[in-house]
C-alpha cells in the first residue's frame, strides 16, 4: 500500500512510549518515560496536556473507575484523571536501582500486565508481571532483558510479548475463560538483528510491531509468524503503536530520540514525535483495569 504517515504531534519526546486510545474520551494517552511525564492528546481539538511525574513511567492503562494505572520505577501506581499519583498499589519486584518498568497493557480480563527493563544490559534481569484486580502483583516470567510488545489476540487465546535486544517475540497460550496463561513459546526470532519493540494486535488477529532502529512498523501473521506488510515511518526509532480514532482505524505511532547523536537527529529531525496513519483494518478497543 501507499501509506500516508502524518506527523500529528510535533514534539521531541525523549522516549515516547505506550500510546493508548481512550474510546470514552476519544483521546490518545502516552508517556515520555524519561521526561518523565504522561501525555494526553485530543486529535480533533489539538489539545495536548502534559502531566509531569516524579519518576520514570514505563506504561499506563485505563481504569474502570477513571484515571490510569501506571507502572513506574518504584512500582505500580494509580493516577487520577488530572495526572496526579493517588497511591502505590504494588512495589517493583525487581532491583529498582537497576530495573524500571517498561512496556505494558490491560488485558481483556481487566488485569494490568507490565514488564521491566534491566538497565545494565549485562544479563536477562528483567521480569514480566501482572497486576490482578485484587491488586496483587505476580511475576509471570523472567529471563528477559527488555520487556516489550505486550498485546492480546481478539479471541483471548494468546498474549504476545517481545524481548527487544534479544530480537525475539514470544507468545503465551491463555485460557479464554479464566485468562490463566501457559508457558511461553517462540513466535518469531529476527535473525537479521531487527529489534521488536511495542506492539498492538488488530481485529483480525495480526500483530503490528514497531521495529526499533528499523524505521518501520510490520504486520505479522498470527499463523505463520511471517511479515505480510510494513509501514515505513520518517524516524529511525519507532517505539510502539496503538489503534484509535472513531473507527479504531487510525494507527498512532510513538518514537524516541534517546541517546541519539547530533548527526542522527539532523538526519531524523522528527524523532520523538507522534505519527498517525489510516489503516484498512480496525484495532481493538483497550480494556479497562478492574
Amino acid at each position: 500500500m501507499n501509506w500516508q504517515v502524518e506527523r500529528v504531534l510535533p514534539i521531541a519526546a525523549e522516549l515516547g512510549e505506550c500510546p493508548l486510545w481512550s474510546t470514552a474520551e476519544q483521546a490518545l494517552w502516552f508517556v515520555d518515560i524519561l521526561a518523565p511525564a504522561i501525555h494526553r492528546f485530543d486529535p480533533k481539538s489539538g489539545e495536548h496536556r502534559v502531566f509531569p511525574q516524579q519518576e520514570e513511567v514505563g506504561c499506563i492503562g485505563l481504569r474502570r473507575e477513571g484515571g490510569l494505572v501506571a507502572a513506574m520505577r518504584s512500582g505500580v501506581w494509580f493516577i487520577d484523571p488530572q495526572g496526579k499519583p493517588e497511591r502505590k498499589v504494588a512495589d517493583n519486584p525487581g532491583e529498582a536501582s537497576k530495573s524500571r518498568f517498561n512496556d505494558g497493557r490491560v488485558d481483556p480480563f481487566g488485569r494490568f500486565w507490565c514488564g521491566s527493563l534491566w538497565e545494565p544490559q549485562d544479563r536477562n534481569g528483567a521480569k514480566l508481571c501482572r497486576l490482578d484486580k485484587n491488586l496483587q502483583l505476580q511475576v509471570i516470567d523472567e529471563d528477559i532483558k527488555i520487556s516489550n510488545g505486550l498485546a492480546f489476540s481478539p479471541d483471548r487465546r494468546w498474549i504476545y510479548h517481545s524481548d527487544t535486544p534479544n530480537h525475539i517475540i514470544w507468545r503465551y497460550p491463555l485460557d479464554p475463560v479464566t485468562g490463566e496463561n501457559g508457558k511461553r513459546e517462540l513466535f518469531r526470532r529476527f535473525s537479521d538483528g531487527l529489534m521488536p519493540d511495542g506492539a498492538a494486535v488488530d481485529a483480525e488477529g495480526f500483530y503490528w510491531s514497531a521495529l526499533f532502529d528499523g524505521g518501520r512498523i510490520v504486520r505479522i501473521d498470527p499463523n505463520t509468524a511471517e511479515i505480510v506488510d510494513e509501514i515505513p515511518v520518517p524516524v529511525r526509532w519507532p517505539t510502539m503503536v496503538a489503534f484509535g480514532g472513531d473507527d479504531l482505524k487510525t494507527l498512532y505511532i510513538t518514537s524516541s530520540r534517546e541517546n541519539r547523536t547530533a548527526e542522527e537527529l539532523a538526519q531524523y529531525p522528527w524523532s520523538g514525535s507522534v505519527f498517525a496513519v489510516r489503516m484498512p483494518v480496525a484495532g481493538q478497543p483497550e480494556p479497562l483495569f478492574g
